[in-house]
């Protein structure tokens, strides 16, 4: 086991890497999410999970793969970090900010999938080489990022540089949600100025 009591990547077959993978994110992630997460060529991936998708092992669906082996491992809401948050105007609706963030891909992040927990959903991202991945859900009007705490991939200050850019590009990308004369959004932790200005 590695940090945080998450099972570390199988040497194993390319299937059995597919399963920790999925198995470990409790959801639905893009073909090229997984490739980035695997390191593995397109085409042997494709294979691999037709191949899964026959033995009933993983099911494709709109918004991508996801396991359906209750043998594989969990990555757990506990493993996660919290970097940031923020809070968000009232009139904002949970799936509407999830739905405009989900399958984006922001400057150098790019889609990972949707986790599925009990009460909560989180969307990931991934650094363009598969490695270090940040994660964004929004509870109680709050949007809140964060990083697996398992690490070791990358140092904990890259892993913080991927969050707050990952915040900031949602920010931006929420920014039409914004009433003219309307709420700014503040991080909750940093000094009181807003992400963007108020309109006047």
């Amino acid at each position: 086991m590695s940090r945080g009591g998450v099972e570390p990547e199988p040497k194993g077959s390319l299937d059995d890497r597919i399963l920790w993978a999925l198995g470990g994110l409790h959801g639905r992630v893009a073909f090229s999410g997984l490739r980035r997460k695997l390191g593995a060529h397109p085409e042997s991936l494709a294979r691999a999970l037709k191949r899964l998708e026959r033995e009933g092992l993983v099911e494709r669906g709109d918004g991508g793969y996801r396991s359906l082996s209750a043998a594989t491992p969990s990555a757990g809401a506990e493993a996660l970090r919290p970097i940031a948050r923020i809070e968000l105007p009232s009139d904002l609706d949970e799936s509407a900010v999830l739905g405009r963030l989900t399958g984006r891909w922001f400057g150098s992040l790019r889609w990972v999938g949707v986790i599925e927990e009990p009460g909560r959903r989180l969307l990931a991202w991934a650094r363009r080489d598969g490695r270090g991945q940040v994660l964004l859900g929004v509870q109680r009007g709050t949007l809140r990022v964060y990083v697996p705490e398992s690490g070791g991939v990358i140092d904990s200050s890259e892993e913080e540089a991927l969050a707050y850019e990952l915040l900031v590009q949602a920010v931006s990308a929420l920014h039409p949600f914004a009433r003219p004369g309307g709420t700014a959004y503040f991080v909750v932790g940093a000094p009181r100025s807003p992400v963007f200005p108020r309109e006047n």
